[in-house]
């Protein structure tokens, strides 16, 4: 029971923190976001959920291998997981709450950063762990260009 919950409550953890998120910046979503200047490449709206609910099930897996798997420096790598959490957070009131695309493209660096650093501490730890990570970073990369393309045109 205990290894049951090991991977719920960071799992928990992700959706919670999500559905918050997703309140915060609703009246952004509605008002704001649809008539900012935005890439080519922006992806549908409808796939941004769909994509955060996979990364956050993965990341709450990888938690979960870290916590049970990992002997050597489970403490190092889950504190990172959780720093990298708040960034994430973060990311959503700097660039839709507040509307300020400067500070989310600050943000998300950082949580870049952030999501590499978990990678290669966790690669040492449990390997599946860190390729649970890889969707993330392909995704906040392209994410980082959205965020940086509509900085500079709006």
């Amino acid at each position: 029971m205990k290894r049951f919950f090991s991977y719920l409550i960071p799992i928990s953890i992700c959706f919670i923190l999500g559905f918050v998120a997703s309140q915060l910046q609703e009246d952004a979503i509605q008002n704001w976001y649809p008539y900012l200047n935005k890439p080519p490449l922006t992806p549908p709206n409808i796939l941004f959920p769909i994509a955060w609910g996979i990364i956050y099930l993965l990341s709450g897996i990888s938690a979960g291998l870290i916590w049970n798997n990992a002997k050597q420096k489970r403490t190092e790598i889950l504190t990172l997981w959780g720093v990298q959490q708040f960034f994430n957070f973060t990311w959503s009131i700097m660039f839709f709450a507040l509307r300020n695309p400067l500070l989310g493209l600050i943000n998300i660096v950082i949580l870049d950063i952030l999501v590499l650093l978990y990678i290669t501490r966790s690669w040492h730890a449990n390997r599946m762990a860190s390729i649970l990570f890889w969707p993330y970073i392909v995704w906040i990369l392209f994410a980082t260009y959205l965020n940086g393309y509509i900085m500079l045109y709006n």
